[in-house]
């Protein structure tokens, strides 16, 4: 991932120098390994843990010669060492070494994606309660439908973000799984211990059954939940874009001092976090899409995973890492314009409360389709006239037959929306 999108935290996991350090230890826990069952000496064993080291660049030259990374790998650590190199990736295959690394690593990214995502949903969380009645217009195909709240608007966001964070946990473990069983996997040259000794010491488990490979629907299931999350934050940036366009204004990202939003027009203030939320959600889908290819290895394995894998890993857990701080803030520090929402509201003269005049006309015995052919020609006379919904409603007499002023006025007020706004916090328990 480039540096632009890259945390320190995140990025330092995805560094070579931290992959071979990964590799390494693997080595050395599979020789203590040995030693717990007597193959290895265990005085040899205690020079590999002090001596063994490596050079990336030295790695690099030698695979130059070798075209194999792992064995340019042990042949670099073994240059640091006497005797006791001997044991290096003794009775192991290079992915026993690769899959059971990588599976650490993403352990130590699931460690930070999983507290990103807890954050997340706490900044919702409490967002939601502080909008729980800020009043605005709920919007059906882009036109205004009936009233509802910020604070439902964000508690929808929230109990999302709850299913996307057990999705994660889930599809996170799935990956935290390591393998040394061999060439085939069929342990034909490893015990089984050094595999449950190797990947306890991580804090990984042995996975049931693999080939030379752990089997990538793993990580298809793993890039599909980030997906999932990614693709949730861009849905939660695409309404903040569409509640920030200049003729709505109901929100607004935080503008900094000194922030510029255009080369050309000074007046811009531009969505910017949310559009960049769009951006990362479309490459980390392209990377599931990559994920899901690699699931259907030939035989016992291949190498075509490999490369991709290089690229999609480091890239979507780095970019998710990216999108839950910057998202995260700019929800936290989100600018809310409760008289602008109060003020679209009206935007379209009171045909919002066309669904209370109905009722309320049903209510007094009129059948639907009676009330409705009644209510529906004011309604469209008001959206075509532009005069207000209600004047209208308070003119025809067949109406004004069957509802009093004081029922009229009822249909008409906002808060008739607002009251299973509790019940609704209260069953989502904020």
């Amino acid at each position: 991932m480039i540096e632009r999108y890259t945390r320190p935290e995140m990025g330092a996991i995805w560094t070579e120098e931290n992959k071979f350090k990964a590799w390494l230890e693997v080595e050395i826990l599979a020789c203590e390994a040995w030693a717990e069952l007597g193959i290895i000496p265990k005085e040899d064993v205690k020079l590999l843990r002090e001596k063994a080291s490596f050079d990336v660049n030295r790695i690099y030259e030698i695979e130059q010669e070798t075209r194999h990374d792992v064995v340019a790998f042990t042949r670099a650590v073994s240059e640091t060492l006497g005797e006791e190199r001997k044991w290096v990736h003794y009775g192991l295959t290079s992915t026993d070494v690769v899959d059971t690394a990588l599976s650490y690593l993403l352990k130590q990214a699931n460690d930070i994606l999983l507290k990103d995502i807890e954050n997340f949903v706490q900044i919702l969380k409490e967002k939601a309660q502080e909008h729980k009645y800020t009043v605005m217009m709920g919007r059906t195909h882009g036109v205004h439908a009936e009233p509802t709240t910020f604070g439902l608007k964000l508690a929808l966001w929230h109990e999302e973000m709850k299913r996307n964070l057990d999705r994660f946990k889930r599809a996170a473990e799935g990956v935290e799984y390591g393998k040394i069983s061999g060439a085939v996997g069929t342990y034909a040259n490893i015990d089984p211990f050094v595999e449950k000794y190797v990947c306890e010491k991580l804090g990984t488990k042995p996975a049931p059954i693999s080939t030379q490979t752990l089997q990538r629907d793993r990580h298809a299931e793993y890039m599909a939940a980030i997906a999932l999350v990614a693709t949730s934050i861009e849905k939660f940036a695409v309404e903040i874009r569409g509640l920030q366009k200049s003729e709505t204004r109901e929100v607004e990202e935080s503008f900094a001092k000194g922030q510029k939003g255009s080369s050309a027009m000074p007046h811009k203030r531009n969505p910017i976090g949310s559009e960049n939320m769009t951006g990362l959600a479309r490459v980390i889908r392209g990377y599931m899409v990559t994920a899901y290819e690699n699931v259907p290895l030939w035989h016992e394995r291949d190498i075509s995973h490999s490369s991709a894998e290089r690229i999609i890993l480091p890239d979507a857990t780095i970019a998710l890492n990216y999108m839950l701080n910057r998202f995260g803030n700019i929800v936290k520090n989100l600018t809310v314009f409760p008289e602008n929402m109060k003020r679209n509201m009206d935007r379209t003269q009171g045909l919002i409360y066309s669904q209370r005049v109905l009722l309320a006309l049903i209510d007094t015995g009129m059948t639907r389709e009676e009330a409705y052919d009644l209510v529906q020609p004011k309604a469209m006379e008001a959206w075509e006239k532009q005069v207000p919904f209600k004047g209208l409603v308070e003119a025809e007499e067949k109406i004004t037959s069957r509802l009093t002023p004081e029922m009229i006025e009822d249909c008409f007020d906002y808060n008739y929306h607002l009251k299973g706004v509790d019940a609704i916090f209260d069953r989502l328990g904020l």
